[in-house]
């Protein structure tokens, strides 16, 4: 890939910048090696380095649904897209999983759209979007995605103590 990616963060026009630290490239670099094993790269796949550690964002297409790049959070700029065939099996596919942070239903048809994310566990769902967050907002994960709620009036639940007391 070489040396002239917009990788320099403190440079206009930066395309993507580093991994947090060394052994976060390292995580990051292990899930690459093993998902150049079991599924097509589509995009990516590489790391490289700079003044940093780097990772290409990758795709993956296609990885079994037991592969560890399929069933673990990666932290990095991996994503594995699986195919489906009905509405049904991609609401069983998107919940399929320890985790959920979020997802994204993407279709022009409104009544599918909020049959499909209603359906998805996740604690946000976007429609033809990514992840959105606002501060009147919560945003939170399902299952090993979190615990309680970041922003929004569920929030103010982290900085009270509610008390009870009870005369009979």
């Amino acid at each position: 890939m070489g040396e002239n990616l917009g990788l320099d963060y403190m440079v206009e026009g930066t395309q993507y910048g580093p991994l947090i630290d060394k052994a976060q490239f390292e995580r990051v670099s292990a899930y690459l090696e093993k998902g150049k094993k079991v599924a097509k790269v589509l995009v990516g796949g590489e790391t490289f380095s700079g003044k940093g550690y780097y990772a290409a964002p990758t795709i993956f297409l296609d990885p079994p649904g037991d592969s560890v790049i399929y069933k673990e959070e990666i932290f990095g700029p991996v994503v594995c897209v699986r195919t489906f065939e009905t509405e049904d099996e991609a609401i069983a596919l998107a919940n399929d999983t320890a985790y959920g942070l979020a997802g994204s239903v993407y279709t022009q048809d409104v009544n599918r759209a909020l049959r499909v994310s209603s359906k998805v566990r996740a604690g946000t769902v976007g429609v033809n979007c990514s992840s959105i967050v606002g501060p009147q907002v919560p945003m939170g994960g399902f299952g090993q995605s979190g615990d309680g709620r970041e922003l929004g009036e569920y929030a103010l639940a982290h900085y009270t103590e509610p008390k009870s007391i009870w005369i009979k």
